[in-house]
């Protein structure tokens, strides 16, 4: 099937209690990896490029990457998404490019301001059949373009929602309920230990998103920034020569209850970068020899499908849902 837009997804995944993986995509085997565990877990899936992406491997490389996908899993819906398009002009290149959706996020900008912004994104991304998201409330962290320092981040406020989303038309929101963005997204003076010492953070404010949910029946929420960075690959990457003391990510548990709620879609990145990362520093520390990217990119592709399709699975309970 052609590349299709996120609306009958999200429709299907807020009345059945379960979300979308959007997985961000920058090379071959990233692409790979995800798309190939949504076929055989007959999962629908969002393929999403950010900024950063497009700047290091070319817009038209990444597109024709996902339609190779689409080819090569010809039996699940995706969607190619633009992920934090910082201004209309982004957004248009995208939207003129080939995207089924794009992400507006203005959400640094004062209330009135993100309004016109977006407003001015969707009317333009509609035209063309293109779907848009958008952003109230700021994450903390940082992870490819999206630089966001600790101290600005934000909750959304619920107060603002229905207002937003009536002036702009945007078709999903994305929210700030205490998500963050990159590997490090708690500091340890945030965390509590549990009886095995192992940091754990500050619980997600479902509260708020309660509190949208009610203010916006049926409409399909955003969470950002929600990578677990599983400690496994965390150990793999520091085992074999990195230095990643304290990386810690959302519990999964957690991204099980928000997707049982509104949230539709949730984004994962630093999950994949350090399955990439870990097998490829273990592969290059026992294999000194080799010098075939082939050889360790195949190990690193084959635990990006894995973690992907625990995902699927286990906390976006997609599975099964193409």
């Amino acid at each position: 099937m052609p590349l299709v837009t996120s609306t009958e997804m999200f429709k299907k995944a807020y009345d059945g209690g379960y979300a979308i993986g959007a997985f961000n995509v920058n090379n071959m085997e990233i692409v790979q990896g995800i798309t190939e565990a949504c076929q055989e877990e007959h999962a629908p899936v969002i393929l999403q490029v950010s900024k950063g992406a497009r700047a290091y491997a070319n817009h038209t490389y990444l597109v024709k990457l996902v339609e190779a996908a689409v080819e090569c899993c010809p039996d699940i819906p995706i969607v190619l998404h633009l992920d934090h398009g910082p201004d209309f002009e982004t957004c248009k290149s995208c939207i003129d490019g080939g995207f089924t959706s794009v992400m507006i996020d203005a959400s640094g900008k004062p209330f009135a301001e993100n309004i016109e912004i977006t407003k001015k994104v969707v009317e333009y991304a509609h035209d063309h059949g293109v779907v848009v998201e958008a952003e109230l409330g700021t994450l903390a962290g940082i992870e490819d373009e999206v630089k966001v320092a600790a101290h600005e981040a934000s909750y959304t406020r619920p107060e603002e929602v229905e207002e937003f989303v009536s002036k702009t038309g945007c078709d999903s929101l994305a929210i700030a309920i205490g998500t963050s963005h990159g590997a490090y997204k708690f500091k340890p003076e945030q965390c509590t230990r549990n009886e095995k010492g192992i940091l754990v953070p500050p619980p997600l404010r479902f509260d708020v998103l309660e509190e949208v949910s009610k203010r916006l029946p049926g409409f399909p929420i955003v969470l950002h920034g929600s990578s677990s960075v599983p400690q496994e690959y965390v150990k793999m990457v520091n085992e074999f020569g990195g230095q990643m003391p304290n990386a810690i990510g959302v519990p999964e548990e957690q991204l099980r209850q928000a997707a049982k709620l509104s949230v539709c879609k949730i984004n994962i990145d630093s999950d994949l970068r350090l399955a990439m990362t870990g097998t490829i520093r273990k592969f290059m520390a026992e294999h000194p020899d080799k010098f075939d990217p082939r050889e360790y990119l195949k190990p690193a592709r084959a635990n990006i499908k894995e973690l992907v399709r625990h995902k699927l699975v286990d906390v976006l309970g997609c599975a099964g849902k193409a």
